[in-house]
């Protein structure tokens, strides 16, 4: 299935998932798509294996977490930041590292105080290799840390790579 990307989300300097300049991070990109769901793209590498040549499994629980996490993003005009409650993750299959690996989250329930959402990791060949669900409960920002917007380099980074359209 194809999937057109309507816009992307904001990166920042540190964070381990989307932190451009973090050397140890996993550099993720995030895509809105016609559908409001999100779509990570990551390639995974050696400094992010557990057994040799395998991604591991906290870090595949990481760019769940902040896939499914981020969806909400997608659904207001002004942001709105969750908080993880509760995730479940269950592996299927092993992920190799090197390869751009995708990431789907999506919102499937919500109220004024929490939302729920699910997630998946593909692989090139395209299978399932992880699935997750969630739930988070909503929070301003300004009350899970101090934030400074251009300290943390918060921002939209347009590449000339970014895609059109993602197919799944």
């Amino acid at each position: 299935m194809i999937h057109k990307i309507l816009g992307k989300q904001h990166n920042s300097k540190m964070c381990f998932v989307c932190g451009l300049k973090n050397k140890f991070g996993i550099h993720a990109r995030f895509y809105v798509t016609e559908n409001h769901e999100l779509i990570a793209l990551f390639t995974p590498s050696e400094e992010h294996q557990s057994y040799p040549g395998r991604l591991h499994g906290g870090i595949a629980s990481a760019i769940l977490d902040e896939t499914i996490g981020r969806a909400i993003l997608n659904k207001y005009e002004e942001e709105v930041w969750g908080v993880t409650i509760d995730l479940n993750v269950k592996f299927k299959k092993p992920i190799p590292l090197n390869e751009e690996l995708k990431v789907i989250g999506r919102i499937t329930s919500e109220n004024s105080r929490m939302f729920e959402g699910t997630g998946e990791i593909i692989l090139q060949n395209g299978e399932t290799a992880v699935t997750a669900t969630g739930k988070y409960l909503k929070v301003p920002l300004e009350k899970i840390t101090e934030f400074n917007r251009e300290e943390n380099e918060w921002r939209i980074v347009e590449l000339e790579t970014d895609p059109k359209a993602i197919e799944i």
